[in-house]
């Protein structure tokens, strides 16, 4: 732990003081342009990833960059209430949703019974997946790539998941009126690259 709390003096000390009036700003409010959807893996650092400043990102993060299908539940929905309070209180303009490589959440479908059992509620969580991982064998069978079909899982979830966000009315009616944009992204940890999904051509261009 002696890592973040020496951290933490190192902020107050010279990175806040940096940005004292930044932070001025934000201190009684937020106006983010931009959710951004992705996986909890520690690798994964959103600000990092866009040089972005404080402010400047709603950030949602759980297993697998899943984003649940819209349903009306009492039960307590996390990542749905994160989606909601950014589209209405927020009125953001954009949601990423960003996938990556050596996705641990996408390579636990791979897990067997006995290995599950000791993770259940990932287990769970991690049916919203499944479908990904469906078309993704089903394109590496037709493909004869079966040896990339670890990659193929983690951008088919992405593409799975942006069509999830549709599902949700206050999402899609906003995005109908092009009030809303929608962007799916695949960041290569071992190259720093990321990838834009081309809804049109249906494939990831790198960003450059």
């Amino acid at each position: 732990m002696k890592i973040l709390f020496d951290g933490v003096k190192e902020f107050s000390s010279n990175d806040f003081k940096r940005n004292k009036e930044l932070f001025k700003k934000l201190g009684n409010s937020q106006n983010p342009h931009t959710l951004f959807i992705g996986c909890s893996d520690s690798r994964v650092v959103p600000d990092l990833i866009t040089k972005s400043l404080p402010g400047d990102l709603f950030v949602v993060r759980n297993i697998a960059n899943v984003v649940p299908y819209y349903r009306s539940s009492s039960e307590f929905l996390s990542t749905t209430s994160a989606i909601e309070y950014a589209i209405i209180v927020l009125n953001v303009e954009n949601i990423v949703v960003c996938g990556h490589s050596n996705c641990g959440g996408c390579r636990a479908l791979y897990l067997n019974d006995s290995e599950l059992n000791k993770i259940p509620h990932t287990a769970k969580w991690l049916e919203l997946v499944k479908s990904a991982k469906i078309k993704a064998e089903h394109i590496a069978r037709d493909a004869g790539t079966e040896d990339d079909i670890d990659w193929l899982i983690e951008q088919e979830n992405i593409v799975e998941q942006m069509n999830n966000l549709t599902t949700y009315p206050l999402v899609e009616e906003k995005y109908s009126r092009g009030e809303l944009n929608i962007y799916g992204w695949y960041y290569e940890i071992g190259t720093g690259t990321v990838y834009n999904y081309n809804s049109v051509e249906k494939i990831f261009e790198k960003i450059e």
